[in-house]
Parts: structure tokens; sequence; C-alpha cells
């Protein structure tokens, strides 16, 4: 999830907007330059300068379709609220790049065309993936790639223990490694239960593991779940600073070689290769078995809504130039993706076959704002997170803190 800090300011703005008429962006110039001049183009990648291979590819698509484009960075969450300005003046981007769970917010603002209405096709992505860009049976993006978590093993913790990685393959099983582990005299598992969005992120895998159903906080499975980890550290099988790490901190834990276990994304591979120990990544098991729907994170490419829809064929052949086969290959091995397309994937096990765990997690996930939840998506989280910290902190039993989360999910339905 590591361009997946949910913008929940953005959020917030577009209840505020919802309603408003002028959250349909006018802006953009007129029908007789469309063709030509320069194309706005909105991203969350402050981290890459004019001089990066991104900003070089994005403005390589300008050229090739016949127009200049004018690229613009901001950090994720200011972002979308900067989206939901400009389309409420009317000058919103021609193009824009948006995380994930914010493409619903987007759309309940009026904000973003479907992509079938702009003319670009979405067929050849992989279901799970724009999943999260999908309302009522229309996309409104194009996923550039995917991110996901799974969990990393430090072999030789594990062959101290007498611990096979491929012994683990449910709940159980992952529960007697760890305590092998700990009776080795090494460390479990690490993870992230910040009390943020990265917290809830971690914590999807093992509540969809179980089959929770976010509009049930507090059913059996979801209970299942949170206990779990209560149970791994109350019995000093994950440390208590999970309650503070992210994920980043986390990965950290992982990297000193003490831990057996680190959940984590494809974003650390790279950092996985400079440990300095053996390592291997599995899927996150789910309770009774198989891998866990862990969820996705990445962005999408949209078309915002323009007074002027005759920019809208430009702006199409620009999302289709960003996203062609060649492209998202070199994007996503830039930003540690999985791409969302079966060829791409296929091209990128070939070359790199450490990917391969990595492209079935993906294709086991599934987007947090999926199976309708839309914008209901972060007031559930945050009470997911809540309960989490209060159960992990022992301030609350796992059943009480999520029937808590439950009622105040509840008291913001409309």
């Amino acid at each position: 999830m590591r361009h997946t800090r949910f913008a929940i300011a953005a959020v917030a703005a577009c209840t505020t907007l919802a309603g408003v008429t002028a959250c349909g962006g006018s802006g953009g110039g007129s029908s007789s330059s469309a063709a030509s001049g320069t194309y706005t183009f909105w991203d969350p990648y402050p981290q890459f300068d004019g001089s990066s291979a991104w900003a070089k590819l994005v403005a390589a698509c300008g050229t090739k379709a016949g127009v200049n484009v004018k690229r613009t960075a901001y950090d994720t969450t200011e972002l979308g609220n900067k989206a939901l300005l400009a389309a409420q003046q009317g000058n919103a981007p021609d193009v824009m790049l948006v995380d994930n769970p914010v493409v619903s917010t987007l759309v309940q603002a009026e904000i973003l065309n479907k992509m079938s209405d702009v003319g670009v096709s979405t067929t050849s992505i992989q279901a799970n993936i724009i999943g999260a860009g999908t309302l009522d049976g229309s996309s409104y993006g194009i996923p550039i790639g995917a991110n996901t978590l799974a969990l990393y093993y430090n072999k030789n913790v594990l062959d101290a223990a007498h611990v096979d990685p491929a012994s683990v393959k449910d709940w159980d099983s992952l529960t007697a490694a760890l305590q092998k582990v700990k009776a080795a005299g090494r460390k479990g598992i690490t993870f992230s239960a910040i009390g943020t969005e990265e917290g809830s992120f971690q914590f999807l895998p093992w509540f969809w593991g179980a089959k929770g159903d976010l509009t049930h906080l507090d059913n059996s499975d979801g209970q299942a779940a949170l206990t779990l980890w209560k149970n791994w550290v109350s019995q000093g099988l994950a440390p208590n600073d999970v309650l503070s790490n992210t994920q980043t901190t986390s990965w950290q834990e992982f990297a000193t070689g003490q831990y057996a276990f680190g959940e984590n994304g494809t974003w650390q591979l790279a950092n996985a290769k400079k440990t300095g120990f053996p390592y291997g990544v599995i899927s996150i098991p789910a309770r009774a078995g198989g891998a866990a729907p862990a969820p996705t994170g990445g962005e999408f490419v949209t078309v915002p809504v323009q007074k002027d829809t005759a920019r809208y064929k430009v702006s199409a052949k620009i999302v289709a130039c960003l996203t062609d086969s060649p492209n998202l290959l070199a994007t996503d091995t830039t930003l540690s993706y999985i791409a969302p397309t079966g060829v791409v994937q296929s091209r990128q096990t070939t070359a790199d076959p450490e990917l391969k765990p990595w492209t079935e997690a993906v294709a086991a996930a599934r987007g947090r704002t999926s199976d309708g939840l839309g914008v209901r998506y972060p007031v559930i989280s945050q009470q997911l997170w809540t309960a989490v910290q209060s159960a992990l902190s022992g301030s609350k039993s796992p059943q009480a803190a999520l029937k808590a989360a439950q009622s105040a999910a509840d008291s913001h339905k409309d």
C-alpha cells in the first residue's frame, strides 16, 4: 500500500460536495483547440521529478496524441481534495491518476467519466483489479498496476526452528510455526496494526480470510480474525509495538533478521534483496486454507468530466498510451507493481520469477471499495482499525470492540 494513503480528507470533502451540481467539472478549453495545445495531467507521484522515467512517459504519451502535457504531482490526500475543488470550479484536469479507493468518491461527486463513454476499452484488465474502480457495472478508470500484501519469511529463522514454509497452509499451521519459532528463541511475526488506513489494510487479509463481512463487522468471522491477532500479541508471537507500527517500521523490524515472518507488500521487494539473509514469500493463508484475499493498492488513470467533450478523444489516447502493454511493463517494474493484465504479468514473471507469488496474491486480491461499498468504506475502515487498536491494547475484548465498531458504522449511515 505504498501509494494507497487513503484520502480521508477528500472523502469528507465529497460528503459536502456530493449534492452540488458544480461537482461535474466544466473546464478544458474549446473544441476548436481540442486536437492540439496543452492537456493537464495530475498524479500522486511527487517523488518523480521531470527527469524521471515516469514523467518522460507522460510527456511522450502526450506527444503521441499530438498535444503537450502539463503534469502536476500532488500528495495522494492533497490530490483528492484538489480534484474535488477543481471540479467545483470548472477546471478539472484532462487526465488524472488517483489512488484506487478514491475513485468511488469522485464518481459520487460526478467528476469522472465512464471509460466506455470516452472510448477506452477495459476488457483486458483483470476483473478483481478493476473492481476497485467499477460502480454499478461501469468502470471509471484503468489501473496502471496493483500491489498487495503477502508474508515475507526469513529462511534462517525458520530453519533454526525446523519449520518448512510450505507447511504453512492455514491459521492453525501458521500459529504452530510461530510457536516453534518462539520456542527456538527467535521472534514470530510482525505487521502493522496502527490506527490508520494502514492498519485496516493489513488486517483485511485476515478478516476476509475468515470470510468476514465489512457490512457486519461484529459477526463471528470477524471476531475470529481479531481474536487471532489478539492471541498472537498476548502470547508473544507478535510484538506489542504492532499497535504503533506503520508498514515501514514493521518492515524495519523484519529486516533486523530476528523475525520469522513479516506481513508487507510488493513495494518491499527491492529492500528484501538488501536484507542480507535468505528470504521467501508466501500468500497470507485463509483461516481454513488457501490464499486469503488481500486488498489491492495502486492507482487508476481516469478522465474527469469536461465542459468541452471534444477533449475526451485526446484524453482517451493518453490513457491508452499509458496503459498499453509495453508502458505498463515499464511502469510496473519501476513501481514494483503487478500488472493488471495477464499478458504483462506473464512478461513480468518471465523476467523475474520471484514475482510469481505476488501475481498469485494479486489474483486473489480484492478492492477495498468493491462489493458495492463505495464511499461507505472509509467510515467502516476507521471503525475497523479502531476495533483492532482496542482489542490488541486490551481495552476491549475482540467481540466488544467489533460490536462497538459496527454500532459506530451504523450511526454514520444516511
